[in-house]
């Protein structure tokens, strides 16, 4: 096994004490010690001929801090939250800092462990996203309230625990009600009465900000709402397909189908063309999020576009100013969204 370079090699090398160049490396010398130009230079020579690196473990002891952030997300399958975490990560390379990545697969037991390794680690600070907050909000409040800086991204059950919760960490989410608003007006105003819904989610209040706005903008045009058009199912393209054949295998079917997301949508798609009906001449299909695939399948997607890296981004740079300033009152920031209409809705077919 190849022994790792020193602090004593370096000195060796360079001809000066440990402390020196302990100083050196440390960024220490000019507040600590006077030490030459040359005698820098030196160190800095051995360093590099030696391929000294700190050890970061105890550079962290001494400063305090470890310029490392954990992240938690639900789901590896889904691209949505690639690019939540894509976004944290560019703006904690834009600061100088690390990213600790950890992933539930949306399972519950998994959450709290995860959350629990996490704040065991390290790190300066966490970012969030809760798959089952009712579960895991006790341990998530005992962290905040032990001054670890905390973020977390997407909306929270609204009832008294989600209130008190508000007070003890920042937050922020896309806003989905108004993107499912916009997605409801633009078929609605294509002569859509009948539409149906594919809610595909791990845990039923993550789509309750849609479910909502669905219902209102039925009622607000004055359509019946009817619970056969809602077709709960799980999070998977498969799932997908299955819960718009549902839908599809009703008299008369929906003209028109929301889904959850666009990985359920794709599945949706599939439902339709499989059945030999043409979106949108026969159907049309909508969803949320606009992951990178939505804009080049065939027909391209309507979709409701959550700018997920902008809300990784806003979630790092609300972690950052919480470390640098622990005594903000909390934050919460809601991302605006934006329909993106494309070749998967159409008018309503003629009856």
């Amino acid at each position: 096994m190849i022994k790792r370079p020193t602090q004593t090699d370096v000195a060796r090398l360079a001809g000066v004490s440990r402390a020196t160049v302990s100083y050196v490396v440390n960024g220490l010398a000019e507040a600590t010690l006077p030490i030459t130009n040359e005698t820098r230079n030196r160190v800095l020579e051995a360093v590099k001929e030696l391929g000294y690196q700190p050890d970061a473990r105890a550079q962290s002891l001494r400063s305090g801090t470890t310029n490392t952030i954990g992240l938690l997300i639900p789901d590896m399958q889904n691209p949505h939250y690639w690019e939540i975490a894509n976004g944290v990560e560019q703006q904690l390379q834009t600061d100088l800092m690390d990213l600790l990545l950890a992933t539930t697969s949306l399972d519950p037991d998994r959450e709290a462990h995860f959350i629990e390794a996490l704040s065991r680690r390290r790190i300066d600070g966490l970012i969030l996203l809760l798959t089952y907050p009712e579960r895991v909000m006790a341990q998530v409040e005992k962290l905040a309230r032990s001054r670890m800086p905390l973020v977390i991204v997407g909306s929270l059950p609204q009832d008294a625990q989600a209130a008190k919760a508000h007070e003890l960490f920042d937050m922020t989410a896309p806003n989905y009600y108004d993107g499912a608003i916009q997605v409801m007006r633009h078929l609605i105003g294509l002569g859509h009465q009948r539409i149906g819904l594919v809610y595909g989610v791990a845990n039923p209040f993550l789509g309750a900000e849609r479910l909502k706005a669905y219902a209102d903008a039925l009622e607000s045009a004055g359509l019946q709402g009817d619970e056969t058009l809602i077709a709960r199912c799980g999070t998977t393209i498969e799932a997908g397909y299955q819960a718009a054949h549902r839908l599809l295998e009703l008299n008369p079917r929906p003209t028109a189908i929301v889904v959850i997301n666009d990985i359920l949508a794709i599945g949706a798609l599939h439902t339709a063309t499989s059945r030999g009906l043409r979106v949108p001449d026969d159907v049309s299909i909508a969803s949320f999020d606009d992951i990178e695939i939505a804009a080049y399948i065939n027909p391209s997607l309507t979709t409701s576009r959550v700018n997920a890296e902008e809300v990784g981004r806003t979630a790092a740079r609300l972690l950052l100013m919480r470390i640098q300033n622990p005594s903000l009152p909390p934050q919460s920031i809601r991302i605006p969204v934006r329909l993106m209409v494309r070749a998967s809705t159409g008018r309503a077919p003629s009856p």
